[in-house]
Formats: C-alpha cells, structure tokens, sequence
C-alpha cells in the first residue's frame, strides 16, 4: 500500500513546480517576444532581480506584516476557541450571540478598519485587532461543528459511566473537535494575512514600521511595478507557508488517531 502511495506522493510535490516553472516560462517568453514595457508586466527575471536588490527593503516590510498576521491569527486561536466552548455550552447562548459573529464576519473590513484604527491608539494594535475581526469566524464556526459533531452513543456511554461535564468536554469533545479546528485554522491562516495586508492599506503607515502593503501602494505611486511584483510574490509566499505550516500541523496533531491521517500512512 505504501510503496503504491509514493509515486502519487511525489506526484503532488512535483505537479506543481512543474506547472508553475511552465507558467514562468511562458510569462517571460510573453514579455520578451511582445517586448513588454517593464512599467506595465515585468518579466520574471525582472522581478527576481528586483527581489535581490531590493532584499533589505522588502524582506524588512514582509517581517512586520508576518508579525502582525501571526499575533491576529494567535489571538484569533484564542478568542474563537474560547467563543466555541462557550457556545458549546448552551444552545440558547449560540442562538443569541452567532449573529454577530456572522456580522463581524460579512461586514467588510476595509469599512470598520478606519473606526479601529481612529479608536485604538496604537497604530500595531489597531492592525492587529483587524486582522483577527478578519481570521476569527472560521475558527468559531468549525471548532462549535467539531465540538457539536458528537457521537450521541459516545455521549450516552459517559453519561452512563457518570462522566463529569468537563470530562465529557475535556476526554470526548475536544479531540472529536480538533479536526473541525485545524481545518477552520487552515482558512484563518491565510484570512489573517489578508487582514493584516488590507489594514495596512487602510492605515497607509510608513517609515521603519512599514509592512508589505505600504511598499505595494508606494511601488504603484512610483510606477515601480517590478518592486509591486516582487512584493506580491513575497506576500504570496508568505500565505504558501502559513497554509503549509497549518497542514503539517494537522497532520502532527492527528497522525496517530485520527482516520483522515491513518488512511496515508
């Protein structure tokens, strides 16, 4: 079973580079037989050179939007479990508070980011505080499945074993949970890059604070589109390796137990 499993392994490692060295490929043969202004689509050499000589620059901004993203998506693990085993708690308490969760979750962030950034006073923490109203509902909402999604004859057996409440939650909901959460963590992951880029945007800080989404909005300003690309593929790699990091996680957590990991071993 393992040996017919390999090449499908590595077929899902290889598959994309390949398909991504094409792209590339194509990209710059586009951008050197159209001669393409570098001011409109510049090709991947241009912008890999941009990547290098720009390094201190970019890589300096891209550290302030990762720190900025991983203390929303911290805050958000928090906040939202905690919401979830309180909802889990009582159905008239979920009834009474998901709607908001919801609102917070539909309503758009560029709308509310200029209201918390006018009411908290430091500029990181406002950022921050919109990045988790951006990250937090898929956690609340997966983790509340997960710790709903129950087997009701498990339930029934620690009841008749007289299982306390938080041993009911502790040895029974919580691990039932824990793949509902790392699934809602694999979305939150990326939703709290794209809070932390979109609030930037929103405060427009500069100087030596200044994240990814700056240096895109002052690239645009300049018509320094090679350094706006290469400033895009740094945001980009970034969500590549939350969303990678979120599944090697996963599979760590539930490896030994869990059926949708066993099944590739």
């Amino acid at each position: 079973m393992n040996a017919a499993r390999e090449p499908i392994e590595r077929w899902r490692i290889v598959a994309p580079i390949v398909v991504a060295i094409g792209v590339l490929a194509l990209w710059q043969a586009w951008t050197v037989l159209d001669d393409v202004p570098t001011y409109l689509v510049p090709s991947p050499l241009v912008v890999a050179r941009t990547l290098v000589t720009d390094a201190g620059l970019l890589f300096a901004s891209l550290g302030v939007t990762v720190s900025i993203a991983l203390k929303a998506l911290a805050l958000a693990i928090v906040a939202g479990v905690a919401i979830a085993l309180v909802f889990v708690q009582s159905r008239w308490i979920e009834a009474a508070f998901t709607p908001y969760v919801v609102l917070m979750q539909v309503t758009p962030i560029v709308a509310i980011a200029p209201l918390i950034i006018i009411w908290v006073r430091d500029t990181q923490v406002a950022l921050v505080l919109c990045a988790v109203v951006v990250a937090i509902f898929p956690i609340v909402s997966d983790t509340t499945l997960g710790l709903r999604s129950v087997d009701p004859r498990l339930i029934d057996l620690f009841r008749m074993n007289r299982a306390t409440r938080w041993q009911v939650l502790w040895r029974l909901r919580i691990p039932s949970a824990l793949p509902y959460f790392f699934g809602g963590l694999r979305i939150a992951s990326g939703l709290a890059l794209i809070g932390a880029v979109v609030a930037e945007f929103v405060a427009g800080t500069g100087g030596q604070g200044a994240g990814l989404a700056y240096q895109i909005l002052m690239a645009g300003i300049q018509l320094n589109i090679p350094r706006l690309f290469a400033a895009l593929v740094l945001i980009t790699a970034a969500g590549v390796v939350f969303y990678g990091s979120t599944v090697l996680l996963s599979r760590v957590a539930l490896r030994h137990w869990h059926e949708s990991q066993l099944d590739e071993r």
